[in-house]
């Protein structure tokens, strides 16, 4: 039997899972919409399109009209906490978009509330579950190139060439340390299968930036197992563009690890390849993965709410990634000064 799903947000990562994800999976069935922005509610009736009378201006409305199982946060930033409250306090679990709330204190209560009322509460962290982050993740597991040392991770891409007047990305906040770094955070800790200690990071705004934030920064990062990743990411590099992952360079005792992944931006190619020391660089072969992407969360957390277990990106769990990300952006307020994570959480 389906999940019965309500989705919270029908904006433009709302309009996203709903036309790549939730249109065509058997695997939930959405029986309401909610949107809070009237013009945004009409547009998605409009054009999606979807049934009025299963389209609301409130979650509170939406859970009293329909019997569901789960609510699917894909709103603003500011919407998520009190969607997710209330979709908790009414007994339903929850996934939501990154990151989850607006402050680490939010981000607690709200997973010690899917505690104490039993329902998952997980955050999609879709750039999981694709093949090569599976692969290399493998090879830190399994030491097949031995102890892991250092990492690059470099995100470039030109965002910046609409209307100022017209492009809302250029005006949210932390454009690059909170809506995009943020993937790369939750993969370093996912892949190198360590927690972040410290973080030393710069951001700045480039003279021809269009971004009121800064759309790029650059940051060491030291983790509990003894990894040191240098990051460089920048929305506005006129430079060779990166996949949606980044590209990863990986040291370990005998050799490296190149690869990235997610690559829909033109021109970029999906690669991983190893090098022995001493031996020609070779591709490796990343194992078979379905679903991907969203699709890839989204089986995830029904198989937990199937299974009563804990997924991979719980609340919980993305506490240490949020946490990670708000200590990127005291630094790079602070001028690159050294923060530890521990003292976050």
């Amino acid at each position: 039997m389906a999940l019965r799903l309500i989705q919270v947000g029908l904006g433009g990562i709302g309009g996203h899972w709903f036309r790549t994800v939730l249109n065509s999976n058997t695997e939930v069935e959405v029986v309401a919409w909610v949107e809070i922005v009237e013009e945004a509610l009409q547009r998605a009736i409009e054009k999606w399109p979807l049934p009025q009378e299963r389209c609301f201006s409130s979650l509170e409305a939406a859970l009293e009209a329909y019997e569901a199982d789960a609510v699917l946060i894909t709103a603003s930033l500011t919407g998520h906490v009190p969607s997710a409250r209330t979709a908790l306090l009414a007994g339903k679990h929850v996934l939501m978009e990154k990151p989850f709330a607006p402050t680490i204190q939010e981000a607690r209560e709200l997973v010690t509330l899917a505690r104490e009322q039993q329902r998952i509460l997980m955050i999609s962290q879709n750039y999981r579950f694709f093949p090569r982050v599976q692969a290399a993740r493998q090879y830190v597991q399994e030491k097949i190139l031995g102890e892991l040392g250092t990492i690059t991770v470099d995100f470039r891409h030109y965002a910046n060439r609409a209307p100022v007047e017209t492009n809302r990305h250029y005006h949210i906040w932390q454009p690059l340390l909170a809506d995009m770094s943020i993937h790369h955070f939750d993969l370093m800790r996912y892949v190198l299968k360590q927690e972040p200690v410290s973080i030393s990071c710069t951001s700045w705004n480039p003279a021809w930036s269009r971004f009121e934030e800064p759309p790029a920064a650059a940051a060491t990062i030291r983790f509990d197992g003894g990894a040191v990743v240098t990051y460089r990411g920048s929305w506005v590099s006129p430079g060779q563009p990166t996949s949606w992952t980044g590209d990863w360079h990986m040291e370990f005792t005998d050799g490296e690890l190149i690869w990235n992944d997610r690559s829909e931006i033109g021109g970029v190619t999906n690669n991983i390849f190893v090098r022995r020391l001493g031996e020609e660089t070779a591709p490796v072969e990343p194992p078979a993965m379905a679903p991907t992407d969203f699709a890839g969360s989204l089986t995830a957390f029904v198989q937990a709410i199937q299974t009563g277990s804990e997924p991979g990106s719980s609340g919980r769990d993305n506490l240490k990634t949020l946490a990670l990300m708000f200590a990127a952006i005291a630094s790079a307020e602070q001028q690159g000064l050294p923060i530890e994570i521990a003292s976050l959480l």
